[in-house]
């Protein structure tokens, strides 16, 4: 399942979150992937171990972890420290899957989603689309200053070649509480017909759908 989350950030967090990445130590991005993903990527990656990267992660992961819309979509256990990503023109971002299981030794974390925040318009840089492949057919997405999208880690995908200017994303990975996503999207699909019913409806109808979502949850939930 693919899920846009549109304006997770305003314009003011927006020029607070690329002042900082603009003045920020970045280093090869080829030291956070995999083996075989490292092969085909080609980026620049904002050093962890600064202040700046705190300072980050209180505008971009305080507005993601809250939000409705990744709650109801995710049903969230472990969400990663961020990866904050610079592309300029000539790199990319080969097809890949992102690895299953991420994390330093005690405190790994099984990758069920991926996570990119879009962080500067798309009119300043050509190319850089996230190709993303899904069960559902091939997608090709860009998406305004401070949308987000979530994916499966698990599914093929790709930032295809910056041609001009400056791509600036934000990059998590999400444990669900629910790990196949098939479940997932049922769970999200009883939550969106409860809140569509709403308490001055069928009170009865609503029960039973309350009954049927807290049963599955507690059925398919991992803890």
């Amino acid at each position: 399942m693919l899920v846009k989350i549109p304006a997770l950030l305003d314009q003011r967090q927006l020029e607070a979150v690329c002042s900082v990445l603009r003045r920020g130590n970045f280093v090869d991005g080829r030291s956070s992937a995999g083996d075989r993903a490292a092969l085909g990527k080609n980026n620049l990656e904002l050093a962890p171990s600064t202040d700046d990267f705190e300072a980050l992660n209180n505008v971009v992961m305080t507005q993601l972890v809250r939000h409705p819309v990744y709650l109801q979509t995710a049903l969230p256990a472990k969400i990663c420290a961020p990866i904050y990503a610079r592309y300029t023109a000539g790199m990319e971002y080969g097809s890949h899957i992102d690895d299953p299981v991420m994390g330093a030794p005690g405190e790994r974390y099984r990758a069920d989603i991926s996570i990119t925040v879009f962080l500067n318009a798309p009119e300043e840089y050509e190319g850089g689309e996230l190709g993303i492949q899904t069960s559902a057919g091939a997608y090709e997405v860009k998406l305004p200053a401070g949308h987000a999208v979530l994916y499966p880690s698990g599914s093929f995908h790709a930032v295809r070649p910056v041609t001009a200017g400056e791509r600036l994303v934000a990059l998590t990975w999400v444990q669900s509480l629910i790990r196949r996503a098939d479940q997932r999207e049922i769970l999200v699909q009883l939550d969106q017909a409860r809140q569509a019913l709403g308490p001055g409806d069928n009170a009865e109808a609503l029960n039973r759908i309350d009954l049927c979502y807290a049963n599955l949850f507690r059925m398919w939930a991992e803890v």
